[in-house]
């Protein structure tokens, strides 16, 4: 008994921390009040207060929940001893699953990390951030080193590019479309790539 009841208290801090994402993401952090989350999940404001302590707890959970799932995924293809152009495929690919698993996460990330490192709590953001982009500088360096990448390359533009171009899509994709997280994967990367890699 107690597990079932355990079991359905995780489920339902799930559905709620769900609905809060929708909600940040839809209306932004500072916008959103307990009260607007609490009434999208036909609660009383005060009902929500006995799963979470504050909507910063509700956002931590939900950031570090995409984060965390991220770099488990970066981390494996990191130290898989792929090459540089195939490392970028590796990346992108996980970029586009955790748009599926993680959507209005990765808009929330898109739109309010930079913001939200300046909090005490969010501080870890900006080292994210950093990291993150370190990664992918690191492989397209190494592409161009290893003339996989032309060498007239400015790989933080080229960064920049693919960043931007990649994350954008948490604005319109939705789970459960005709394509899925890989073929959009495939399709962003036969774009990239071709435009990064020499001609022959």
């Amino acid at each position: 008994m107690n597990a079932i009841s355990g079991n359905a208290g995780a489920e339902r801090r799930a559905a709620l921390l769900a609905i809060a994402a929708e909600v940040f993401a839809a209306r932004g952090y500072n916008a959103t009040t307990v009260r607007r989350i609490a009434d999208d999940a036909g609660l009383l404001a005060g009902s929500l207060y006995y799963h979470f302590d504050s909507k910063e707890s509700m956002l931590d959970e939900i950031l570090s929940a995409f984060l965390d799932e991220l770099w488990a995924g970066y981390g494996t293809v990191l130290t898989a001893g792929l090459g540089p152009r195939e490392t970028i495929e590796a990346l992108v690919t996980q970029s586009f699953r955790q748009i599926d698993r993680h959507g209005p996460a990765v808009a929330i990330y898109q739109k309010e990390s930079r913001h939200l490192s300046a909090q005490p709590r969010f501080a870890h953001l900006a080292d994210t951030r950093l990291k993150f982009e370190n990664a992918w500088l690191r492989t397209l360096e190494r592409g161009v080193a290893e003339r996989v990448f032309r060498a007239d390359l400015d790989v933080r533009l080229v960064y920049r590019f693919v960043r931007d171009t990649v994350w954008v899509a948490a604005s319109w994709y939705r789970p459960g479309g005709i394509h899925s997280p890989e073929e959009i994967a495939r399709q962003y990367l036969s774009m990239v790539l071709e435009g990064i890699t020499p001609r022959t």
